[in-house]
């Protein structure tokens, strides 16, 4: 019985100290997720995800690198955002274009739909989908959404146009499979003959297949009621979701981002006075 009180006194500690340890760790986690930019204009601080590792790591990564600092906001647009993360902006001259640099990769996507461009959103820039159709992220460039309040309307507006363009991209594919070749010769044939009237015909036979087709593959674009209260409350970018990958949050200093967003700029929308920055781990 003594042995027996023994054993379970061991077991118990011993659960209790893999507790602690787990905490511990977990805490620790947190503490190395909070990172500090400095800017001309004063402090903003961020928050990162534990759900999307790839940008988080590759960010802190770059921070121990020293990489962003002395890099500039090198642009920023009124209710939208503003970009940083270029290291070609460290020596740039006044008025030089920027955008273009980074650290010589691309990030695979980390869509999360719990995840989206709500005002102070953290997310990673990238290349334009024509020459990027996996929306792969920059390896550095990264933009802080301001954004603004939208209606339910506006929102309304931009489920419609999302999946128009969706549902586009998704007959392009269709045209171009080698079941549907005929068809597409016959686009081709009638655009070259510029057959309007034939080929709008065409268009709205294969409307009904190419929707049915799409619903079927795809899920239409849809914001949920929480996405809603937020676009209609605290405002932000709902255009880009599940275009861009958002991997964190600014918990301190959003009057900051306010401030620079409203800096002069040129018509590359690069502000008139350089605004350097610099990055750190918060260490508690």
């Amino acid at each position: 019985m003594k042995l027996i009180k023994i054993i379970f006194v061991l077991l118990f500690t011993l659960s209790l100290l893999s507790f602690s340890t787990c905490d511990s760790v977990k805490k620790n986690n947190e503490k190395d997720n909070i990172v500090l930019i400095k800017t001309t204009y004063g402090e903003i601080k961020i928050k990162l995800y534990e759900e999307t590792p790839l940008h988080k790591e590759n960010f802190l990564k770059l921070i121990n690198e020293k990489f962003y600092d002395s890099t500039l906001f090198h642009r920023v647009i009124l209710d939208f955002m503003i970009q940083g993360g270029d290291p070609e902006s460290k020596n740039a001259q006044l008025g030089q274009n920027l955008g273009n640099g980074g650290p010589g990769y691309t990030i695979e996507a980390e869509f999360l739909s719990k995840y989206i461009h709500k005002r102070g959103a953290v997310a990673a820039a990238r290349m334009p989908d024509n020459v990027n159709p996996e929306k792969k992220s920059s390896g550095s460039q990264f933009y802080i959404v301001q954004g603004k309040v939208f209606t339910g309307q506006e929102l309304d507006k931009i489920e419609k146009n999302v999946n128009t363009t969706e549902k586009r991209k998704f007959f392009m594919s269709f045209i171009e499979r080698a079941e549907n070749l005929e068809l597409k010769n016959e686009i081709d044939s009638l655009q070259k003959n510029k057959d309007m009237d034939a080929l709008q015909k065409l268009s709205l036979e294969l409307e009904h297949i190419i929707d049915s087709s799409y619903t079927i593959n795809n899920e239409l674009f849809k914001f949920t009621d929480e996405q809603r209260n937020i676009y209609t409350s605290i405002g932000g970018t709902p255009h880009l979701d599940k275009g861009y990958t958002v991997f964190g949050e600014v918990i301190e200093g959003m009057d900051i981002v306010d401030s620079i967003a409203k800096c002069k700029r040129n018509k590359m929308d690069r502000p008139i006075e350089d605004i350097r920055i610099t990055i750190s781990t918060v260490k508690k």
